[in-house]
């Protein structure tokens, strides 16, 4: 099968799990999948899809694995205790065909604590599959000259000595066994310049840095669990510092757009926080104008870290170290550009929370293509309360 652990997914999963479990543990929220590649029709492996997701609700985390979990310095006791208890309920998700759009449909609805753990599987799921029967002749050996290709512009250029990267591609991932060679080889051949991934299995598996801090979802639930729309955003960081204390301090960005962002992140989250990550939008231009930010707000920008995570490749990475070089601390995280680069189309495939509470949320992004809602007067209401523009 293609999950055979619960640790296969990314770390923020976890980072986000032990915030609701001690904060938001009644929470109730909807999922939803969607495809954005024009022309894929899923329909046929349904039931293959299906068959795997009965085998990831099966799965329990092992002592051994817990134990891992345990040994991290942000991962608290009870968390680990209510992680012995844990498993997927198979009554959680539905899995059907769309009689208008010959699409499959997914949807996950459930307490927010016992379902967080669906999205990253079900979407490596569903990409190993379609790729089982749309790789003809496959081997990975033109996937091996591209991923060569890319570590050799890092390992022969002597000025990027200090060039710092990661594997965030677990849900793009053309399959598991791919995703595990390019992490053992980047592990082998990069040493310092990689930083780890953000796949905890393969993180304990090769002894590297498990990475990650929040995902958009985290922020949009607040939209739902805060005090007032408006003050969301801030409400959500404040829960974050609170369960973390300084630990895992990258925040995201993104949600609302980097004007609303940078309106909300004052000069006390600008001390706070270790920095932010970029995942849409033009990442010079936010850049830019968050190191402006933090000089405007008397925090010295080259103490801070920004993390680049949009749709990178090596050469666009090399592009921003090159560019901020000097100015701040920067890092990079690459998914589809190494997980998903044998030569074939990859799948533009997302699964998102779109309702929390029975109420609406939404992610307002910098890319208009990667905004997610179900609720078209939610959204409007939304943009008129953080003062973003009209599409």
């Amino acid at each position: 099968m293609i999950i055979n652990s619960l640790l296969d997914t990314d770390l923020y999963k976890f980072s986000m799990m032990q915030v609701v479990l001690h904060h938001f543990p009644s929470a109730y929220v909807e999922y939803r999948y969607k495809c954005r590649t024009p022309g894929i029709n899923l329909t046929p492996y349904i039931d293959e899809i299906r068959d795997e997701i009965i085998n990831l609700c099966s799965l329990r985390f092992t002592d051994d694995e817990l134990d891992y979990l345990g040994s991290l310095r942000f991962i608290k006791s009870d968390f680990i205790d209510f992680l012995r208890i844990f498993y997927l309920s198979e009554k959680s998700i539905t899995i059907e065909n769309s009689e208008t759009t010959g699409e499959i449909n997914i949807n996950v609805k459930g307490p927010w604590l016992h379902t967080i753990l669906f999205e990253i599987p079900i979407l490596a799921i569903v990409n190993e599959v379609y790729f089982r029967h749309n790789s003809e002749n496959l081997n990975f050996e033109e996937g091996r000259r591209r991923l060569e290709s890319k570590i050799s512009l890092v390992l022969q250029d002597s000025n990027l000595s200090d060039f710092r990267v990661a594997e965030y591609g677990t849900r793009r991932r053309f399959s598991k066994q791919w995703h595990e060679e390019v992490v053992s080889k980047m592990k082998c051949d990069m040493g310092k310049n990689f930083l780890g991934t953000s796949n905890v299995m393969l993180a304990k598996k090769y002894q590297v840095s498990p990475l990650g801090t929040m995902g958009h979802e985290y922020l949009q639930a607040c939209q739902a669990l805060g005090p007032r729309l408006r003050d969301s955003q801030v409400f959500a960081f404040d829960i974050w510092a609170k369960e973390y204390r300084g630990d895992l301090g990258i925040v995201l960005s993104d949600v609302y757009g980097i004007d609303a962002f940078l309106r909300d992140f004052d000069t006390y989250f600008c001390k706070l926080f270790d920095g932010a990550r970029h995942d849409s939008g033009d990442p010079f231009n936010w850049g830019n104008r968050l190191l402006d930010h933090y000089q405007k707000n008397r925090v010295d920008p080259r103490n801070k870290t920004l993390v680049f995570s949009d749709a990178l490749t090596f050469p666009k990475a090399i592009e921003l170290r090159k560019y901020f070089s000097g100015r701040c601390k920067i890092t990079f995280g690459i998914g589809t550009n190494l997980t998903n680069d044998l030569g074939y189309r990859p799948l533009q495939i997302v699964m998102k929370m779109v309702r929390c509470n029975g109420q609406p949320v939404a992610k307002v992004s910098d890319n208009p293509e990667k905004i997610i809602c179900d609720d078209p007067e939610y959204l409007s209401y939304l943009r008129k309360v953080f003062d973003l523009p009209s599409l």
